[in-house]
């Protein structure tokens, strides 16, 4: 990581390195950008080699998903501020913004799911709808343990672990639902808009 250089008041230099464990989530994101990644190849690889991509009968509620993708996206921007309110040791708004990233999580992952009852394939009809729910499903499995992971931070969010001057706890889970965010963008256009 990076070392940033600061100055003390008495205008020496100071250098300031990042938290070792913000480093640590970023490597276990670049982790996970790998599943991801293959999961996205193996698609596009399918995609390439079938000639009828997806299979004939396969509809998917793109205007559902887009609300779904809304929700999630909303909820970014809700971690997002409520992360500066954490390093301004406003603890009551950041909890009150927490709150309201939980519910878009949760009503993500209920629109997912409301989403694959609708489907008339199944994981084991074809290799579109393995790869559909493969992804998806990572993904939910992703967007269920963020919602553990924003949920004790809500709940510990005036703990002394996760005030102003100790928020790299706090800055780490932001950065996995921001990337939770971000990966679901690119599933969401993969799959209901690339075709």
């Amino acid at each position: 990581m990076s070392t940033r250089i600061g100055y003390r008041a008495g205008g020496d230099r100071l250098a300031v390195r990042g938290h070792a464990l913000i480093l640590g989530v970023i490597l276990f994101l670049a982790s996970e950008l790998m599943f991801f990644a293959a999961w996205f190849a193996a698609y596009f690889d399918l995609r390439g080699r079938t000639a009828h991509w997806p299979p004939p009968g396969v509809q998917l509620d793109t205007v559902e998903s887009s609300v779904g993708t809304a929700l999630l996206g909303f909820s970014s921007l809700l971690t997002f501020f409520a992360i500066r309110d954490v390093h301004a040791d406003r603890a009551v708004r950041a909890r009150i913004l927490l709150l309201g990233t939980l519910v878009c999580a949760v009503l993500f992952l209920a629109e997912t799911v409301h989403g694959w009852s609708k489907n008339d394939f199944t994981f084991a009809t074809h290799a579109y709808g393995s790869m559909f729910y493969g992804m998806t499903g990572f993904h939910a499995a992703h967007v269920t343990a963020g919602i553990f992971m924003l949920a004790f931070l809500a709940a510990g969010v005036r703990k002394p672990g996760f005030r102003a001057e100790h928020a790299a706890g706090a800055e780490a889970i932001s950065y996995y639902w921001h990337f939770v965010f971000v990966v679901w963008l690119g599933i969401w256009a993969t799959i209901y808009f690339v075709r």
